[in-house]
């Protein structure tokens, strides 16, 4: 794990001072736009981001948001791929790169790194916040101008990221993104929001990564069907995200944190060693008992387990462990 690369306080950072002279109401008046056309349907050929008080107001409302739930996931491929980092990375959709810090601040460099987006305005904020990261690994970083969907051309990297990207484009859309990513990457992470339907891109995704010949390294222990019922239930997951006090503004908030509920699926062409069951809701902790609910192994499916004080060592990781960690804990180094 990369302990010195930019990390959430270093983003915030970089965001203040690049964000001070934006009104705090211009921002939230962005920021109420781009909601309703986050929640509506946007067209391929529409980019959501027009000019750079839009893009100012998403990196203030969403980038520290992303970061963390990336790199959230990010801990789950990289648990599956022990002592590997990637040597290049391309970040389809990257926007204002969230994604780009997130990698950064999990592995370290030297790393060829590529963002990929159809809207300039948000190239040149991210461009600009690369610049204040004091990340060699960011500043180098390549921003080109790319159309997000049918035609997409990926140049071939050994990671290549997709966040918060397919609820906006069309399914044939969609379909192209996930086979061109597959089709030039070693490992793939791709992350919806952790709504229903973000869980559907992510099963419909898997699937696709499956059958382009790659295998599920983190969340799922198998790359077996997905043993949750569709309208029953929903795989997604939680990071943990600071406020600060621009974020607060913007966003209309008074909490110092906020919980990012997203769903994903790492696959990889790489020898991983999945978790052996994966904690799919937050541990309820009762006197005496921890209960978790798993995804484990195919043959065994979800299920349920109670984690007492008899079991010695084991009862105290249960109290200290986390939704989405693996389970058992992997042994202390």
């Amino acid at each position: 794990m990369n302990l010195s690369a930019p990390t959430a306080d270093a983003l915030r950072a970089a965001l203040a001072g690049l964000l001070d002279g934006l009104p705090p109401k211009q921002a939230a008046q962005a920021v109420d736009r781009l909601i309703a056309n986050y929640r509506g349907r946007t067209p391929t050929d529409a980019p959501v981001l027009r000019d750079r008080s839009d893009v100012a107001a998403y990196a203030a409302y969403r980038m520290p948001a992303t970061f963390e739930a990336v790199r959230s996931a990010l801990a789950g491929l990289a648990d599956a791929l022990p002592g590997w980092a990637p040597a290049s990375h391309v970040d389809v959709g990257g926007g204002t790169g969230a994604a780009t810090w997130a990698v950064d601040a999990t592995w370290d460099g030297p790393r060829a790194t590529t963002v990929l987006d159809w809207a300039e305005p948000a190239l040149a904020l991210g461009r600009e916040l690369a610049e204040a990261s004091g990340s060699e690994v960011l500043r180098e970083a390549v921003w080109r101008k790319a159309v997000i969907g049918s035609g997409l051309q990926v140049p071939e990297a050994e990671l290549v990221t997709v966040s918060y990207v397919l609820g906006e484009l069309t399914e044939d859309a969609r379909h192209a993104v996930v086979a061109e990513a597959a089709a030039k990457a070693g490992t793939v992470l791709i992350i919806e929001p952790g709504t229903p339907e973000g869980y559907l891109r992510i099963r419909e995704a898997r699937d696709r990564l499956i059958a382009a010949g790659l295998r599920v390294a983190a969340p799922c222990p198998h790359d077996g069907t997905c043993p949750i019922v569709p309208g029953e239930d929903w795989c997604h997951f939680s990071a943990r995200v600071s406020r600060s006090s621009l974020h607060r503004q913007v966003k209309g908030g008074t909490l110092a944190y906020e919980d990012e509920k997203f769903s994903y699926v790492a696959a990889t062409r790489l020898p991983a060693v999945p978790a052996a069951a994966r904690i799919i809701r937050k541990p309820q902790i009762r006197k005496g008992l921890v209960l978790l609910e798993l995804c484990g192994p195919e043959s065994e499916g979800l299920t349920r387990t109670n984690v007492t004080k008899r079991h010695g060592p084991l009862y105290k990781a249960a109290r200290d462990t986390a939704w989405g960690a693996p389970w058992p804990p992997p042994p202390a180094d």
